[in-house]
Order: C-alpha cells, then sequence, then structure tokens
C-alpha cells in the first residue's frame, strides 16, 4: 500500500476528487496499477493521503462512471479491464449460442401486434428545424397528450430515448460511489448493471402479490439509502402489478427522509387495471418513466419522464452535453399513434391478446401443475427445479427461454422466464413443454 501511496502523490496536482481520479487514471496508465488490482478502502486511503473520506468516495465515483474502476464483491473495489466489454447481467440472460425457432427469452413485444405506421409516416413532410438547439425538447403536441393520460399532475416532464436511457439518466447524477439503491427481487437485469457500474451497493427486496414487501423495505432503510427503483405495473420478469394499498405503505415507511423513487412503468399502454404510482403521496421524491416500447415499438426508443423539477432539469442538463433532445421526428410517430383513432384501438387490440395470451399460459401451467404468479405483462416468472436442465431441455425443442439467475438479487429457488406474450399459437402444447422442463432435474436425476 505504501508504494501505491507515494505513486498517487506524486501524480496528483491538487488534493480534490478529480485530482485524485486524475492521478488513479495515470497510475493504471503508467503500469502502476493493473486489470484486477484491488484497491485499499476508502478511510485507509483518505488516511494515507490526509483527504477526508468523501473526496475519496467522489473520486471513486467520477473513476466508476468513466470505466475506470468496478465493484467486485467481497474484494471491494478494483481496477477494471477496458481492454475488453465485461458481460453483464442482461446479455447473460439473453445471449445464447444459437437461434431458437420460438424464441421466448428476448422480453420484446409482438411485431404483428405493434400499431401501423403507414398514417403516422405518410403525415411527415419534413424532419423539422428547431428554432435554437436549445428549444424546449418535447414537443408541445406530445406534451399534451401524454399528460392526459398520466397518473398524476406532474411538475416536469421530458421525453428521452428509452427507459434504460431516463433510469441512467435520472440515477447518474444521484447515485454516488458507495450509495446503496433498493431494487425488486427479481428485478430487471440492465437496471442492476447500470447500478454496479455506477459504484452502487445493490439492495434487493422482495416481492409478493400486491409489489414490494414493507417488511422488506423497511428492513433495507434501517441504513440510508439513496433510491428505490421499483415497477409498479406488469413487473420484469414476475408480472406482478403493485396495488393501490400497497403503494400507501411504501409511501409512509418512505415519508421520513430524502430517498428517491424511481418508477419504471414499461408495461405503459399495455397495463390493464388504472397505473398506481407513488407520486401521490411523495411528488416531490418520485420520478416516473413511462416506456411506449412496449406498447407502440422498440425502435422509437421514446420513453417520458416527469418528476420534480430540479430532477428533470440535471436530466435536461446532461442530455445537453450529449444528443440534446429526442428526435422530434420520432415524437411526432408517437403523437399520431397517440392520438389516431385507429392506432390507438390497435393498441387496445394488443392489450387484450397479451392479457388473454398471459392468463391462457398461466392457466395450462397449473393444470400441469405449476404455479406462477403476477397478473399482466409479457412475462411469466416459471420455477423450476433445475435452471440448466430447464434451458436444455426447452433448447432441445427449438424453444429459447431466459435463465432466471441474472435477474436474481438475492438467493432463491431457481426459475426461468418465458416471454409467454410471444406465443401466438400452440399455447397448451408449449405451456406442457415449459411444464415438463420445470420439473426436469439435473444431470444424474430423473426427470419428475
Amino acid at each position: 500500500m505504501r508504494a501505491l501511496i507515494s505513486a498517487l502523490e506524486t501524480r496528483m496536482d491538487e488534493p480534490t476528487a478529480k485530482g485524485l481520479a486524475a492521478a488513479i487514471g495515470r497510475a493504471v496508465r503508467d503500469g502502476v496499477l493493473s486489470p484486477g488490482d484491488r484497491l485499499p478502502p476508502i478511510r485507509d486511503l483518505a488516511h494515507e493521503l490526509a483527504l477526508s473520506p468523501t473526496t475519496v468516495s467522489a473520486a471513486w465515483a467520477l473513476l466508476t462512471r468513466a470505466g475506470t474502476l468496478r465493484t467486485a464483491g467481497r474484494r471491494g473495489t478494483v481496477v477494471a479491464d477496458t481492454s475488453a466489454p465485461r458481460a453483464g447481467r442482461y446479455q447473460q440472460a439473453l445471449e445464447h449460442p444459437a437461434a431458437f425457432p420460438l424464441d421466448l427469452s428476448t422480453g420484446v413485444p409482438d411485431e404483428e401486434l405493434l400499431p401501423a405506421l403507414g398514417d403516422a409516416l405518410r403525415a411527415l413532410t419534413t424532419a423539422g428545424t428547431p428554432h435554437s438547439y436549445l428549444d424546449d425538447p418535447v414537443l408541445p403536441e406530445l406534451r399534451t397528450a401524454l399528460l392526459a393520460s398520466w397518473p398524476y399532475e406532474p411538475e416536469a416532464l421530458i421525453v428521452v430515448d428509452g427507459a434504460m436511457d431516463a433510469l441512467e439518466l435520472v440515477l447518474r447524477p444521484r447515485i454516488q460511489y458507495g450509495d446503496r439503491v433498493v431494487v425488486e427481487h427479481p428485478g430487471f437485469p440492465p437496471l442492476i448493471d447500470l447500478l454496479e457500474a455506477l459504484g452502487a451497493v445493490v439492495v434487493g427486496v422482495s416481492l409478493d402479490d400486491e409489489g414490494i414487501l414493507p417488511s422488506d423495505l423497511s428492513a433495507a432503510l434501517a441504513e440510508p439509502v439513496a433510491a428505490v427503483v421499483l415497477q409498479p405495473r406488469a413487473q420484469n420478469p414476475t408480472g406482478i402489478s403493485m396495488s393501490a394499498a400497497r403503494a400507501a405503505a411504501l409511501a409512509e415507511l418512505l415519508a421520513d427522509g430524502d430517498v428517491l423513487v424511481v418508477e419504471d412503468d414499461s408495461a405503459s399502454a399495455l397495463g390493464g387495471p388504472p397505473p398506481v404510482t407513488l407520486a401521490g403521496f411523495l411528488p416531490d421524491r418520485t420520478v416516473h418513466v413511462r416506456s411506449y416500447s412496449k406498447s407502440h415499438g422498440p425502435d422509437l426508443r421514446l420513453a417520458a419522464v416527469s418528476g420534480p423539477a430540479p430532477v428533470i432539469d440535471a436530466v435536461r442538463h446532461l442530455r445537453q452535453l450529449g444528443q440534446g433532445w429526442s428526435s422530434r421526428l420520432l415524437q411526432r410517430i408517437l403523437l399520431h399513434l397517440l392520438t389516431d383513432p385507429e392506432s390507438r384501438a390497435e393498441v387496445d387490440r394488443a392489450r387484450a391478446t397479451y392479457a388473454a395470451r398471459r392468463t391462457a399460459f398461466v392457466e395450462a401451467l397449473a393444470a400441469e401443475g405449476v404455479e406462477v404468479g403476477g397478473v399482466e405483462g409479457l412475462n411469466a416468472w416459471v420455477p423450476v427445479h433445475d435452471q440448466a436442465a430447464a434451458l436444455v431441455r426447452l433448447a432441445s425443442q427449438g424453444i429459447g427461454v431466459a435463465a432466471g439467475s441474472p435477474f436474481q438479487v438475492l438467493p432463491d429457488s431457481p426459475h426461468v422466464r418465458v416471454t409467454c406474450g410471444l406465443v401466438r399459437e400452440d399455447l397448451a402444447e408449449v405451456a406442457a413443454a415449459v411444464a415438463a422442463a420445470a420439473r426436469t432435474g439435473g444431470w444424474g436425476n430423473r426427470a419428475r
């Protein structure tokens, strides 16, 4: 450690977070630190360099966001290997060695159920030119259409490039290295990847049929928490939707404090019951993200984000450093789809079709003795006896499903995620195959 301290002291121009971050970067460049090297604990390094732990923590946050450092569980903080991208949970969940005739691993919507774009595209004559690069990033007409179906009256709203873009833009300025962030278990792998990349400590809380368990959230709040990220409707992967009573209970637990609540409503227009949000209880600390990928098309890459003005202003500022705004051309297409009667009818039909497919799939599994929870959405969270055996058995039948382990934040029994919303025909046969795979034991065990 002494040699590292000397190397950093000679490379640090100023006793600030940026100065320390620059010194670490130079040490990596010069070969003093190599990929995989473990760095000293924050307090120890702060003492040796005569800095505050807050300064070191802020430097770690800068380096983590730059990809120079990463968290490595019990090993602490290590120098990242930037020579090749690291496979995250999301890639592990969806990556397959070969294509499947029936791929139910993706979580994407059924292309045949997306609204037609012909009329929307014919209505576009030019790409349009803003008066200034600092124009309002949201088309006024689209803002009006969005707010007409928004679950509460927000202080501010912006449109960004999809739900994950929204989550990163909201969380990046708020999360410092070592901050604890509460997420659902099981949860969405890209969110966990994002939080780990930001240097956050991911704290999983379990779900029941109504959403996050209040007892688990209460236990998590025993220590400081920077944010709670949840999916209020058609939770991915379980299909659970939060009840109004549960939202009230969670809001009561969060009432005293400054914890940011971020709601990822990726089901959006495909949701069945009226939307539930904690913003009705905590409007000054709740960010609500509504994606239109599942309902109107993933390639539109659009999501609307509402929340307190300071949070949305921070998002706007970050975007000015990059893309500036989401394509107003795409916004005009979404506006047409949200307001055109035929497009709205197509989305309504898609909603009914997905609901019918999921209900039939879950009922068929139940008839085979496999119980699945949740009430809506494109996915089913299926318990299995052995994850690897289930994946192999289904793959041998030409069916792809997602491994459950990348979705799991806490130790749990094995599951697989099945995008049952893509099963257009032979649903009973597919459910029977999934049920048989769920009963399949590992190597050396008989199917049961």
